[in-house]
């Protein structure tokens, strides 16, 4: 494993550290970079950084090249359902199935695979494995998703999630006749402690998780809910609604298993409110559901009857 030190001069001060290690670096290309910054391979005296981390006068920076780099993400031509696009951002509508990006295990065939096909111009904060993805769904959870096409893009949709001023709705359809029409469920989520894989609502390491719902139809068994998120944990509506003993339907983690079972939970990103970050003006887009999700609805529908 190769080493290399510098120590930060003042000519070289308030540059981003992936660009100023592009600079000494001739032969790692800005994206292997902010790749080595992901993988915490770049410390500035000695404390993990991040790629947009400025420089100071002073600083001490070391880079280790491990020996086996992970591949970086290369680009796939796979149709986007792309609802709206400019300059700076750009709108998606993620198909159930589809992951969003590469990681362990998977590392072709997602959508950041397609999104590198379809424009290169990708914000690199989140570094070479996660460019331009600035919030996330899960891989069987369709809907809508935004993308920094730069990094002040970036930085302004991740102020307004920060913020709480960006706005997701979502269609979840659960298991049971839920009896409030509103409702907020505010249950802190944390990591399983009996498994790694699931998230689960606990007190002990965990983060406040907020999900305000409404009632939009009642069937036999079966009530269809939109889904307001006030914050963004990982699988937080999928949880919420398992934690209050009303699991999403087809859900393989967090729900029955006499359930009607789909092709993963029946959960739709429908909506998303943001400004934009040049214009500031507010924006809405909505996507469909899915066919599947449509065919469920009418044979319950049907069952009214």
């Amino acid at each position: 494993m190769d080493k290399m030190i510098w120590i930060i001069e003042k000519e070289n001060s308030s540059k981003r550290i992936d660009r100023l290690l592009n600079e000494l670096c001739e032969d790692l290309s800005r994206n292997r970079i902010q790749m080595l910054i992901e993988q915490n391979s770049v410390l500035v005296n000695g404390k993990e950084i991040k790629a947009n981390y400025k420089c100071k006068e002073g600083d001490k920076v070391e880079l280790e090249l491990p020996e086996n780099q992970e591949p970086e993400a290369k680009p796939e031509n796979i149709p986007l359902d792309i609802v709206y696009e400019d300059r700076d951002i750009l709108v998606v509508n993620k198909p159930k199935g589809m992951v969003v990006h590469p990681s362990a295990g998977n590392w072709e065939h997602t959508l950041v695979n397609a999104l590198l096909y379809h424009c290169r111009d990708l914000s690199g904060i989140n570094g070479v494995l996660r460019p331009g993805i600035v919030h996330r769904i899960d891989k069987d959870t369709s809907g809508l998703l935004a993308v920094a096409k730069n990094d002040t893009a970036h930085n302004a949709l991740a102020k307004q999630l920060s913020d709480k001023t960006m706005n997701r709705k979502y269609l979840a359809l659960i298991d049971g006749i839920l009896e409030h029409n509103y409702g907020t469920i505010d249950a802190p989520i944390g990591r399983d402690e009996k498994d790694r894989q699931k998230m689960t609502v606990t007190e002990k390491n965990s983060k406040e998780a907020i999900t305000h719902f409404k009632v939009i139809e009642r069937f036999k068994n079966k009530t269809l809910v939109e889904c307001n998120l006030e914050t963004g944990r990982t699988h937080q509506i999928r949880v919420h609604f398992q934690y209050i003993k009303y699991p999403i339907i087809g859900d393989p983690k967090y729900g029955r298993k006499n359930q009607i079972m789909a092709s993963g939970q029946m959960l739709h990103a429908y909506q998303l409110t943001l400004r934009h970050p040049t214009t500031n003006q507010e924006m809405t887009f909505n996507a469909p559901l899915p066919q599947e999700f449509t065919d469920i609805l009418e044979q319950l529908r049907k069952e009214m009857e």
